[in-house]
């Protein structure tokens, strides 16, 4: 989807991912056994995906929680954290959305307290029902 010129920025959103997936939050792990080898609607995810932007005339980047290409969509999955950093958030979102990609969010609560009801509402947001 996006890629880097910089090699050397490229590289640092490698590891931070490699990094970033060993070390999964419950709920991560919980949407991950949901939607991986495409068992949620024959879509592909990949989880913690870099999303390079150039923002205010730096190239920078986002690791997305997961990316589904053919829907152009990241899915978010919110702990604690998130609640402390809202304006962070809203502006990678709206960095993310500027770049054509939908951003979904989720809290950790609801993923651990019912994947289905999560994947059902995954489901009308993709346009099927």
């Amino acid at each position: 989807m996006s890629v880097s010129n910089d090699p050397r920025l490229r590289e640092i959103a490698k590891q931070i991912c490699r990094k970033l997936r060993k070390s999964q939050t419950k709920a991560e792990k919980i949407f991950w056994e949901a939607v991986r080898n495409r068992r949620f609607m024959g879509l592909k995810f990949c989880r913690q995906y870099p999303i390079f932007v150039d923002f205010n005339g730096k190239e920078t980047f986002f690791i997305a929680d997961f990316f589904c290409f053919e829907k152009k969509s990241v899915v978010e999955i919110d702990g604690k954290i998130h609640d402390y950093r809202k304006d962070h958030d809203e502006l990678r979102i709206f960095i993310i959305n500027m770049k054509g990609i939908q951003a979904i969010r989720f809290k950790n609560e609801e993923i651990e307290g019912n994947i289905n009801l999560v994947l059902e509402k995954l489901r009308e947001i993709f346009g099927e029902k």
